[in-house]
């Protein structure tokens, strides 16, 4: 089962400082559960060329979602399960109407970064999810939205660039929302900087274009 959210998060504090990311830092893990990609070495090619790992989402896996996708090949799941709302360190798990409940982590296929699920049980558009998401992402700036396609959803999708004096130079992120039958559901993908947020796109466009809504 996944361990409270802190436990990951509270000792990359200094990460996220360094980073300058908003809720979690790009080079720091929550608890962990079961890979749901498979096992073993490293395939750096993975997270470059799409390749197919897991689906994600459903019964049995390690994050129970609203949807599942595909994960690419060797990246590994996590289960995040924020604490207490008083807890400082679980506001970094929350963001506008919704709250991080996964992590696929890369470093297994020869990056730094994360594709990261945030849900949400409260209704508005995936427009409307994804800008109250950004209104917490305080460094975010040359903001561009536009509509897309997550599988069998309709999307929205953000991309931005994060600034901070910390950063030698802004680093692109980028998020999708759809509206799925069991609730919101934001996609981010972010990276230690833009080298590795863009070498780790195949992935995060594996699971726009595999997204389904859980069976």
């Amino acid at each position: 089962m996944g361990h409270n959210v802190a436990r990951g998060i509270a000792p990359l504090v200094a990460v996220l400082m360094l980073a300058g990311c908003s809720s979690a830092p790009d080079g720091g893990a929550a608890a962990r559960d079961q890979p749901a990609g498979k096992a073993g070495g490293s395939a750096p090619a993975g997270a470059r060329d799409g390749a197919e790992g897991a689906r994600l989402g459903g019964r049995g896996t390690p994050c129970a979602l609203p949807v599942t996708f595909r994960t690419a090949a060797d990246w590994t799941a996590e289960k995040v399960t924020a604490g207490d709302e008083d807890d400082v360190f679980s506001s970094l798990a929350r963001q506008g109407s919704v709250t991080l409940v996964c992590e696929v982590d890369a470093k297994p296929a020869g990056n730094i970064g994360f594709l990261r699920v945030w849900t949400g049980e409260g209704g508005g558009s995936p427009r409307e999810v994804l800008e109250g998401f950004m209104a917490d992402e305080k460094n975010a700036g040359t903001i561009r939205y536009r509509k897309t396609e997550a599988g069998e959803f309709p999307a929205v999708e953000v991309t931005y660039l994060i600034t901070s004096e910390l950063l030698d130079e802004p680093k692109k992120e980028r998020a999708l929302a759809v509206a799925a039958p069991g609730g919101a559901v934001v996609l981010h993908l972010g990276g230690l900087d833009t080298q590795e947020h863009e070498q780790m796109l195949p992935a995060y466009e594996l699971a726009r274009k595999s997204m389904a809504a859980t069976g």
